[in-house]
């Protein structure tokens, strides 16, 4: 059996057209450059694949119970935070945020003026407005704490 392969081996079969000018419609105006350019460029096939890739590998932490100890220490300090409340003491509190998209959370150090403890909504109320809340608070730092031996 003999296979005609002319058919497959004529590289030169269409160099008539290649000096032809691009055809142009009487309807459209020619697209510029830059957008026939993005027809061709690749697309998302997976939209939102990456953010939850990342989300995924985003670490968080996970919230530390507080020991007796530990616990009688911030009773402690928050004891003498409203002991002192009159001064608007500044005080840096080291508190868990808990994660709005998956478990556990971090921890933040904010410092600010204390200016009052909220007992029914238990947090600590500070001049500017922010709150923190009581059952969050992992230590407390500032001046007023000093000389104390803990």
């Amino acid at each position: 059996m003999v296979i005609k392969m002319s058919m497959y081996n004529n590289s030169h079969k269409y160099d008539d057209m290649l000096t032809l000018p691009r055809p142009l419609s009487g309807k459209h105006m020619p697209m510029p450059r830059p957008d026939r350019a993005a027809q061709f460029s690749s697309f998302a096939a997976l939209t939102g694949y990456e953010e939850a890739v990342s989300e995924t590998g985003r670490l968080t932490d996970s919230r530390i119970e507080l020991d007796e100890d530990r616990a009688s220490e911030l009773n402690d300090k928050l004891n003498i935070l409203r002991d002192n409340l009159y001064e608007r003491p500044e005080i840096a509190v080291t508190y868990f945020v808990p994660d709005s998209k998956k478990s556990g959370g971090k921890y933040v150090t904010f410092k600010g003026n204390a200016r009052a403890i909220d007992d029914y909504e238990r947090t600590i109320i500070f001049t500017k407005g922010s709150r923190i809340p009581l059952d969050d608070i992992f230590a407390l730092g500032g001046d007023i704490y000093k000389g104390l031996a803990y």
